[in-house]
């Protein structure tokens, strides 16, 4: 299930996203503090453009989803999980397939986009095939550099006529 994010959600959120697992995949890997992720939240959550979701899973805050750039057709996205939670129950696969699901129709069905884009970095092979199961279709790599590291960043997009089936991932 996805919901709306609240100020209650905010140390959460921040908690999530500076576990180790998700760091390593995301272009910006420090550990983000308590003073940069508030003013973050401070920008996010008026902007109009943006919306951030919390997914959970049998009552519980298994994840997170940001929407950005919307701008009534198309926007982008990404989502990190409770990776070490997950892990810990065993249940992060079928999260991960559940959270990708409902992300993708709420993109569509709810803010009725008509594409949908994000990033995914070279070396997240796991992800990668994630997308391409979601028919994401990937675009020219590009290099970057973030945290003192050397990246290569994929574009993807998906969309609306090609999304499988809601039933079937």
């Amino acid at each position: 299930m996805l919901r709306t994010a609240t100020d209650d959600d905010v140390d959460l959120i921040r908690t999530l996203r500076n576990q180790q697992a998700n760091r390593e995949v995301s272009i910006t890997s420090h550990e983000i503090s308590a003073g940069e992720h508030a003013a973050w939240w401070a920008k996010t959550s008026v902007d109009p453009s943006r919306r951030v979701l919390i997914y959970t899973r049998d009552g519980a805050t298994a994840g997170v989803v940001n929407f950005f750039d919307l701008d009534g057709t198309a926007g982008a996205w990404g989502f990190f999980l409770d990776a070490d939670g997950l892990a810990e129950r065993g249940e992060t696969l079928p999260a991960w397939i559940e959270i990708m699901r409902e992300a993708t129709a709420y993109a569509f069905d709810e803010l009725g986009l008509d594409v949908l884009t994000g990033e995914v970095l070279e070396h997240n092979a796991v992800v990668r095939q994630m997308n391409r199961r979601f028919r994401f279709t990937e675009g020219t790599p590009e290099t970057r550099y973030a945290d003192g590291r050397e990246l290569t960043v994929i574009p993807i997009s998906l969309r609306k006529q090609d999304r499988r089936n809601q039933g079937k991932a």
